[in-house]
């Protein structure tokens, strides 16, 4: 792409003497002035759309004379004679230096540079900066990342690996999201762990909201209470078509700018906008298939082992199956479906000079790898800017998503009803299918039979939401010297989920003679609506000495309000399913609702490109703060120095670049829901209503969680930027951790909500990026990510205490301090012992793109080493005596006990397992038709046609004895994943996939 700018150098000659005495006087006294003064004017233009190029920066080399071309890319300076060398500038493009010796129309080409998405970098609410400038290791995604290589399932399941400091975990393999995201280590204990995501300038909900399967699964009942229901985390409803680039900021030294929200990072969308020039559109297809990455196999049954395990009626029940070959592998039964992928998209793009559009529509709709369970999706978008005069512009970003996912019955419990528990319970000899008339039998051996519960339960999520975003620029004044912008910002997030979880009466656990519920029937209903507010001043300022001085200013308000209602009923009457046909019905209601307003202040200072120095503070209140005129203050300060451009070495050299930096900033956490005041629950006796407490008492003095972060780090690049290195260690501590903390019983409560210790991470994040050939013919890029961290409870005011597992018999989180946050210990005779960590020794991703004429093929590699799980799932298949293992040797170390014999009862240690893994979690290759087929073919109608087969979690390598070690039963909603009990296994994808530009 080349912007070309014509210059037409008029000579201004003053003729107007006889005006008025003064300024005959003045014409006399200074005529050599008048007469050397050039007015040089051009116009920016775009040579591959045409289109004009506004806000391109002209200065006067080696002087603070300078301009910017308007809106419609005109542009006029004052030199003082002529030869002059003018520099002309432009972000995404390479600098260009003209040297203009006589009058006439000149012509300069300005050249894309070969980074240029990636070459802007957030500095503040409203501004951006080259990330040649950025003191922060800001890490971005562009498109060509994102969705380049194959169509991710999810948004977040698109981040794996693509950049150092993030831990992406599946809760669930089940199809439509959960995951979780995890920026630089442990930034919680009992707070909110999952970054703040805004999109278009719209903060995004990215709540989990449970269906109540606890109903029936009374998984809650023992363990840790917090969600075990497998529900989807909202950010999947954003498509990643739509996107053109996201930033991360991954800490407080970055996004200390967005204050009490940003303590766990933030990630910044920005979808795709129009260009002016011919509309332009795109049709992608991708079909495939999922299937389960590792399934475990049926134990090696003999008539020895069924007999010494099960007992003589089940031996003639195998033998009897066996020697009719009705021996049924029920794991493959459950988990060997291929589920059915189709993903289309459309989008256009145009417009004029003044006004440009982007649309576009995507649908998915993707089938399980469990009968009966799937996702579909549709996405609509429209992106509008509006420029009215050349001062003034407007931007609108909208989107509406629907989407319902069938997620099935899975998890842990402890009623023996999920399809997981029941599937360990089950045999191959076991008959559970049902006989013509569709009744299904009674399993044999367990509380459900999970063919039956797989057919019949319903757990559906159906989501409408619609995010709009708006922005208006304004240029209240711009001179050569200075100028000032107001930007005015609004953002709205508002859907509503319904969750329909039903278990029909006929269910083998349902039946009132197995002790069941007669029918059950939850229905959920949540409303979420979000708006948030701001206005900017961006005041920019060039001094004669080259220090440009960028200040900003800006006021926020945001709103949150969400309402989940949630209605289970039992009893239900025939084959009803509404909830006021049934026998008895209970209602819960929670609302959240929270008012935040604040205010930031920064300066940036720039001299030269040498040294860029930024001071900022941020000011927040909120309604969630025990007194809600509390202001709480967080600061940041940061330091770039980019020694390249003192002049150490010339411009053959093979240093392109070298930069230090340094950071420092503070972010907050919001306390939890229901820590700062005390709730109650309603009862009702003999007709009186009550009040009961449930346990916990608030404190509305209790403060918010404060991180700070310092951050230091280089960046290095050589051979004409073929070569790169970003280096940063970063020390991250929070403060004020919120504990739950126990209380005499005399108080009438078990537990209060206190700020009790501080916690402190340290890491190292390393990115490595070569380009090893680049000729007409073949282009090879690489790259290699390395991030570890490490934390630490450097204090804690409340006694040591176990937390997010099912006992130190089996291997439990503690916190203590002293020691890691997220160690695993165990019970032993003489007390508890480490026994494991759940933070993984170090990750590394590696990818690679590499382009053959019309070919391309890219891939995406992912190694986690070390992190343990506690690993339920086996122990429970032992207990039923039907793991795949179990006559095999190697638990035991006295070699005397199988596996299936040894592991129940034994040592805690046993249960927790190394969670390392390998694996190639993109891979794609595909072939673009050049214009001279296109053109023979389709007549030149066709821009490009791009096809070709991808595939996700190809390739798959780990010893851990299970479906996959990432894994979390308990959710992405705090730092303790990996505890493993029978969840929906996880899938690799294949797909075809053509996309036709036109």
């Amino acid at each position: 792409m080349l912007i070309i700018v014509n210059i037409t150098v008029k000579l201004t000659i003053m003729k107007q003497f006889s005006l008025s005495y003064f300024k005959v006087i003045f014409f006399l006294l200074f005529p050599s002035l008048l007469l050397s003064q050039e007015v040089l004017e051009g116009k920016t233009i775009n040579d591959a759309t045409g289109e004009v190029v506004p806000f391109v920066n002209v200065i006067e080399k080696g002087t603070s004379n300078g301009t910017t071309s308007d809106f419609e890319g005109n542009f006029s300076i004052s030199v003082p004679s002529l030869p002059t060398t003018l520099v002309f500038s432009y972000l995404g493009f390479e600098t260009q230096e003209l040297n203009v010796t006589e009058n006439s129309p000149l012509t300069i080409s300005f050249t894309e540079s070969a980074a240029a998405l990636d070459e802007v970098v957030v500095t503040g609410l409203a501004t951006s900066v080259k990330r040649t400038n950025s003191a922060n290791a800001v890490a971005s995604i562009s498109a060509d990342e994102l969705t380049g290589t194959t169509p991710p399932p999810t948004l977040d399941g698109a981040l794996y690996g693509k950049f150092p400091g993030a831990i992406v975990n599946a809760n669930s393999g089940a199809p439509g999201g959960g995951l979780s995201v995890k920026l630089r280590g442990a930034t919680s204990i009992q707070g909110n762990t999952q970054p703040l995501y805004i999109v278009d300038g719209v903060y995004i909900d990215n709540s989990s909201i449970a269906a109540g399967l606890n109903t029936v699964s009374a998984a809650a009942a023992g363990g840790s209470a917090s969600n075990q229901d497998n529900p989807t985390n909202r950010i999947a409803d954003i498509n990643p078509e739509d996107i053109a680039n996201i930033e991360i900021l991954k800490g407080a030294s970055a996004a200390a700018i967005y204050g009490s929200r940003a303590a766990a990072g933030v990630v910044i969308i920005t979808t795709k906008r129009g260009k002016a020039g011919e509309t332009k559109f795109r049709l992608s297809q991708s079909v495939g298939w999922s299937e389960a990455i590792n399934l475990l196999g049926v134990r090696d049954y003999t008539e020895e082992r069924v007999l010494d395990s099960f007992g003589e009626d089940d031996l003639e029940a195998f033998i009897a199956a066996r020697d009719a070959g009705r021996l049924v592998d029920y794991e493959n039964e459950i988990y060997g479906e291929k589920g059915i992928i189709a993903i289309t998209n459309f989008s256009m793009s145009g417009g004029s000079e003044n006004t440009k559009f982007f649309a576009g529509v995507t649908h998915n709709n993707e089938e399980g790898i469990v009968k009966g369970t799937g996702y579909e999706k549709t996405s609509l978008r429209l992106n509008l800017d509006h420029s009215p005069e050349d001062f003034l512009k407007f931007t609108l970003s909208s989107n509406y998503i629907y989407s319902a996912s069938n997620r099935g019955f899975f998890n842990n419990d402890n009623s023996g009803t999920t399809i997981g528990i029941a599937l360990t319970r089950s045999r191959p000899w076991d008959q559970l299918f049902p006989n013509e008339d569709g009744i299904y039998p009674d399993h044999p051996n367990n509380s459900s039979n999970p063919l039956q519960t797989r057919d019949l339960v319903t757990n559906r999520e159906i989501v409408n939401r619609l995010i709009m975003g708006g922005t208006a620029n304004l240029d209240i004044y711009r001179a050569d010297s200075s100028n000032l912008e107001l930007i005015l910002r609004g953002g709205l997030d508002f859907y509503g989920q319904k969750s329909r979880a039903i278990f029909p009466k006929a269910l083998q656990f349902q039946k009132i003679s197995n002790g069941g519920l007669n029918g059950v029937s939850v229905q959920g209903d949540t409303q979420n609506k979000n708006y948030n507010l701001s206005a900017f001043l961006v005041h920019n300022y060039f001094t004669d000495s080259d220090v440009n001085f960028r200040t900003q200013f800006g006021v926020t308000r945001e709103y949150f309000d969400q309402n989940i209602e949630l209605i289970t009923a039992t009893g239900l009457v025939a084959s009803e399913t509404n909830v006021d046909q049934a026998a008895n019905t209970g209602v819960n209601q929670t609302r959240l609702l929270q008012e935040d307003s604040g205010f930031f202040a920064q300066e940036e200072v720039n001299f030269q490109d040498k040294f860029i120095a930024t001071l900022g503070i941020r000011g927040d209140k909120s309604s969630n703060n025990g007194n809600a005129n509390d202001l709480f203050y967080y600061p940041k300060a940061s330091l770039a120095v980019n020694l390249n451009e003192f002049g150490f070495w010339n411009e053959s050299s093979a240093w392109n670049q070298l930069k230090l930096r340094a950071a420092y900033g503070e972010a907050g956490n919001f306390p939890p829901f229901g820590a700062l005041f005390t709730s109650y629950n309603a009862f009702s006796t003999d007709g009186i209503l009550g009040i009961s407490l449930i346990g916990i008492r608030g404190d509305g003095d209790l403060k918010s969680e404060r991180q700070k972060e310092l951050e230091f780090g280089t960046d290095v690049s050589f051979f004409e930027n073929r070569l790169s290195l970003s280096a940063t260690y970063y020390i991250k501590t929070i403060e004020d951790l919120i504990l739950q903390a126990n209380l005499e019983p005399s108080t009438g409560f078990t537990t209060q909500f206190v700020n009790a210790g501080s916690l402190r991470n340290k890491g190292v994040e390393i990115g490595l990026n070569a380009t090893p050939i680049f000729t007409d013919d073949m282009h090879w890029n690489v790259g290699v990510n390395f991030f570890k961290n490490t934390s630490e409870i450097t204090e804690l005011d409340v006694p040591p205490f176990n937390i997010g597992a099912f006992g130190a018999s089996l291997g439990t989180f503690r916190i203590e301090e002293g020691k890691s946050a997220t160690q695993i210990v165990g019970g032993y005779p003489e007390g508890l012992r480490v026994i494991g960590n759940a933070e993984p020794d170090f990750q590394m991703g590696f990818n690679s793109d590499f382009n053959y004429k019309d070919f391309q093929f890219t891939m995406l590699w992912q190694w986690k080493n070390g992190g343990d799980n506690v690993n339920l799932t086996t122990l429970l298949t032992d207990l039923n005596r039907t793991s795949h293992d179990f006559d095999d040797f190697g638990a035991d170390p006295s070699g005397e006990l199988t596996n299936g014999e040894y592991r129940p009862g034994a040592p805690p240690e046993v249960h927790v397992e190394d969670a390392s893994y390998v694996r190639l979690r993109e891979v794609g290759l595909y072939y673009t038709l050049d214009d001279d087929i296109i053109s023979g073919i389709l007549n030149g109608s066709i821009d490009s046609v791009k096809f070709g087969l991808s595939g996700t979690n190809l390739l798959n390598f780990f010893d851990y004895n299970s479906y996959d070690p990432e894994v979390s039963n308990f959710g992405g909603a705090s730092i303790f994943t990996g505890v493993d009990v029978l969840p929906f296994p996880s899938s690799k994808r294949f797909l075809f996939n053509v996309a036709v530009n036109f």
